[in-house]
């Protein structure tokens, strides 16, 4: 595994860090040393997420990224240095399948938005029927989403974690939810009381 500044920093971009006065505290980023995988931190990072982008490349140079989602936790760590997901039918134009075939390499972005945290993976994918690997398709698939089609795997090359400056916080129906629920049940009590205080008050009258 490198750094992930040894593969985004290419010639070009170290030259816009010099001209933009950046460049010597991003040398110092690529002069640590790199790590062996992804560690707790990561995994535990992963392992939360309902969605992420991936982008890929296609064989005429243009970029294209993909969303992805799913129930929290299909995206899987399968070991310090692989990913995987299992693909399902979707809109069937395959651009992403398509890409891979002539440029393995995939870029990763991982958003936490509530808490203003991004995850970015450079990785090679690996893509394959999920008929000619029924047991990478049963590690990979998620009860209650449907037949398999696809199984992707992301050999990981790099990853860093971005700064959360310009991050805007959102949050799901459920995080909504169990944020609100104590506010619900106070007022669910409240209304209750009430009412009860209401009743007492009915039948007290002359």
């Amino acid at each position: 595994m490198k750094n992930f500044g040894e593969i985004a920093f290419t010639d070009k971009v170290k030259q816009e860090q010099v001209d933009h006065g950046s460049r010597e505290a991003y040398a110092g980023m690529t002069a640590r040393p790199a790590p062996e995988g992804l560690g707790e931190r990561e995994a535990a990072f992963i392992s939360l997420r309902d969605s992420f982008y991936m982008a890929t490349v296609s064989e005429t140079g243009w970029p294209y990224v993909q969303h992805r989602g799913g129930p929290h936790g299909f995206l899987k760590v399968l070991s310090p240095t692989r990913l995987g997901f299992a693909d399902y039918r979707g809109n069937r134009q395959y651009v992403s399948v398509g890409n891979l075939k002539t440029d393995n390499r995939v870029s990763l972005f991982l958003m936490d938005y509530p808490n203003r945290a991004r995850l970015k993976l450079l990785a090679r994918s690996n893509v394959e029927n999920a008929e000619d690997n029924p047991e990478l398709a049963s590690a990979l698939a998620v009860e209650g989403t449907g037949k398999v089609e696809r199984l992707f795997t992301l050999d990981i090359e790099a990853f860093d974690w971005n700064c959360p400056q310009f991050i805007t916080p959102r949050f799901t129906e459920a995080e909504l939810t169990s944020a609100f629920a104590p506010m619900v049940q106070e007022l669910e009590y409240l209304k209750a009381e009430n009412a009860r205080l209401r009743d007492r008050l009915s039948h007290s009258s002359p």
